[in-house]
This record gives C-alpha cells, structure tokens and sequence, in this order.
C-alpha cells in the first residue's frame, strides 16, 4: 500500500530520509528519532515517551530495517539508540514518522484561512504554530465533521478539506495540528475509505468522539415538497433517510455527493429549486435554505463515531476508560482468527469492534499453489478496538500472543474513550 503522495512542487517541502544502508538479513536494527524526555508510565511500562513509542512500534511487521555501523565513532555521530524490551524482545525502534528539519529556522508564516476547501493542489507550507489549535476535516463549514471538531477540539481553527485524503496530508505536512474523521455510524455502519487511509498514513489515533446526527431536508425558499424531483445528499445521509423521505411522499431520485454541506451548497450557489439536499440545520443557515423537514433520520438514536489523529501518539493512562485500535494480517492456517479473539477472551479484555477489509497487497490467494483452478480464498486485513490501555500489562500481553500467528500488527493508538452522556440527536 502507498500513500497519495502530493504534486511534484510540493517535494521539496517534505524532509528526505538519507538513503538506507544494506539491509542485513535476520538482524532487526532500527533506530528512534526521538530524545528521551523523562515520564513516568503506570505499571512499569517505561520511564520514557521513547519507551512507550517504542513498546509500540515493536509490535509492528514488516518495519524498514537498517544495517547498524560496527564502529563505534559512527554509533555516536548517529545518536544512541534507545533500546526496549516487550516480552523478552529488544530492539532499538525507528517509528518512521516524519522526521524534523532540525536545520531549518524559516520564520516565513502564512496565517491565513482557506476561503474554500483544501485540494491537493493547495497543499503548502504550513504556518508557524500559534495558540490556536487548527484542526482538519473533510467537508466544507456546516458539515458534521466540522461540528465534530468543535465538540473535540473546542475554539479550535477548523480547516475544510475536498477530500479524506487531504486530510491526512493537510496533518502530515503541518498545515493542521489535528484531524477528526468519521469512522463509523450507527446505521449507517463503517467508513471504509477511511480505515483504509489509516493503514497506508503514518498518523495516530489520539481520541474518539461520538456525535449525534440530526438530519434536515433543505431546500431554496420558497420551494414546496412537491416540486422536488431530486434529492441530494451523502451516501451515508441518503441511507439513514430512505424511510422517512418515503413516508413524506417524496419519489425524487436520490443523488449522492461527496458531503451534506456540500450538497446544500451546491444548491444554493446553482439555484436549484427543483432538488433538495439532506443536511444540518447549520447548513441551512449558513447557505440561505429553508428546512423543509426537521430529524428525517429515520431513527432518532442516529450517532458517528468520530477519530481524533494527530502526528505523533500519547502516552497511555490507566486512571480513566482507554481504547486502543489495532490492525492486523493473519498467517495462513486455520483458526487463526479465533485464536487472536482468544487471547482477548481469556484476559477478560472487552472488544468493541472487529471490521475486515481487503489485504491490497494479496488479495486471493490459492488453497493449493501447486494444482491451477483451486478453490481461492480471499486475505483480509483485520481492524479491531478494544477497552484496555496500552498501558495494562494485560493488553501488552495479549498483542505479544497475537503477534505470534499473525504476519502483520500495527498499533494504530491507544487513546481515551469518549464517555459524555449519550442524549438524541436534536437540533441545535
């Protein structure tokens, strides 16, 4: 899996690594960018940021390795190597996050707002970090995802994206500090694209945030429901109003769009009196529509589940509720599957959500390589949450024992859940 990677001007923006030695097969050496600043962890984690990064990383296959210099004077022109140790296993760990340009003292700023979404061709310099937390999302203002930044970033600076890509790349290369991405709704079940965007970007999950969703049927004023021919809307938002859009007596065709403000917008900057858009009532306001129809969601109980990412992890706790989100790739075999449940079960470990989605470097593979026209099997990559801290020994027990069948695990955070109470999706 790669990455978008930005236009060709935007380059030499991005820190270059230097260019790897020989790898040395059967010998795992890798290094950590990061100083050792001293924090104590709860149950003898680590004593360090590096030791928990570290602890981390470790879990992770397929890490890009580099052959260590035997000569001391090349140890020590290179930094020490910070080294950790999770169930009897050392290494020195390089996280492969971006790495700072230490060299670099350029004061030029650019503080100003986009006036419209962010393309990747409008990928630039980042500004220079001020009080203000700047916080990115997909959609244009009035969107859900923005009111979900405002819940788990309050005051921030929300900064519209065209597309989930970008909002990794705007995090990735210091335009924001922070991005909120929708993971899942409660009837309208995953996003996908985005659990696929977790995999090929280095960011990490940094908190969660659950949202209530009230959808409103918009259209231009003056407008009556029987003179719409269309309805347009997200996907998602289209499925979670098929019901109520039917009982209102509307047989428009149903058009999806890249996102609910967007829809809205697009009426009201094309005057469109014969279509309609489901959305927020924020997004009525902000872009001059009537609600034609208030909560069409068909059911009340309508709730997104939000991701917090940011560049680098936190450091996980155990004095309130933590979540912690993996990914992984079994071996072949039989029961695989069952056996990584099974190291969860019997640590009492709650899960609270297992998605499969297509291993894009494997696809299918044959039940017998040497016979052609076997029956196929299709590879999957597993995304599981489940409620314990990375900070429990419990859980660093649990994914040592699920590292051992699997081929690939990566720790995409672990991080505090979201316990506000729940209330009906209404409109604010």
């Amino acid at each position: 899996m790669q990455a978008i990677s930005p236009p060709s001007p935007l380059k030499l923006l991005v820190p270059t690594r230097p260019r790897l030695a020989p790898v040395t097969p059967n010998k795992l050496i890798l290094h950590c960018i990061y100083r050792s600043d001293s924090v104590q962890l709860p149950n003898g984690v680590g004593s360090s940021r590096a030791d928990w990064q570290s602890s981390c990383a470790i879990l992770a296959s397929k890490v890009v390795s580099q052959e260590q210099p035997t000569d001391k004077s090349s140890e020590d022109s290179r930094g020490a190597d910070h080294v950790a140790a999770v169930n009897g296993h050392k290494a020195s760990i390089d996280l492969g996050l971006v790495p700072l340009n230490k060299g670099s003292s350029d004061g030029d700023s650019n503080n100003k707002k986009p006036t419209k979404s962010l393309s990747i061709t409008d990928l630039s310099p980042a500004p220079m970090h001020g009080s203000q937390l700047r916080v990115a999302y997909q959609g244009v203002p009035g969107a859900y995802s923005e009111a979900a930044a405002g819940k788990a970033y309050p005051n921030c600076e929300a900064i519209p994206c065209d597309q989930f890509d970008v909002v990794f790349q705007a995090v990735e290369l210091w335009i924001a500090d922070r991005a909120v991405l929708p993971a899942e709704n409660s009837l309208g079940g995953s996003i996908h694209r985005n659990y696929d965007l977790l995999l090929r970007h280095n960011l990490h999950i940094v908190g969660e945030v659950q949202f209530p969703v009230h959808h409103c049927l918009l259209a231009l004023p003056g407008v009556r429901k029987e003179y719409i021919t269309r309805v347009i809307s997200h996907p998602q938002a289209l499925a979670q109003c098929e019901l109520t859009l039917t009982e209102l007596g509307l047989h428009a065709v149903r058009e999806a769009v890249d996102d609910t403000a967007g829809a809205a917008e697009y009426i009201a900057s094309n005057n469109l009196r014969n279509t309609a858009a489901i959305a927020s009532a924020r997004a009525a306001e902000l872009y001059g529509l009537q609600i034609l129809a208030d909560g069409i969601q068909d059911d009340k109980s309508n709730v997104t589940r939000f991701l917090m990412l940011a560049r680098e992890p936190i450091i996980p706790r155990t004095d309130r509720p933590f979540k912690t989100s993996i990914v992984f790739a079994h071996d072949k075999g039989t029961s695989v599957l069952f056996k990584v449940l099974s190291a969860f079960a019997f640590r009492n470990i709650n899960l609270t959500k297992i998605e499969s989605r297509p291993h894009r470097d494997c696809p299918i593979r044959l039940v017998d390589d040497a016979s052609a026209g076997t029956a196929k099997h299709f590879e999957y990559m597993f995304y599981l949450d489940f409620e314990a801290s990375m900070a429990e020994v419990r859980a660093q027990n649990a994914l040592a024992e699920v590292q051992e069948f699997t081929s690939f695990l990566r720790v995409l955070g672990s991080y505090p859940m979201d316990m506000t109470p729940w209330c009906p999706s209404r409109s604010d």
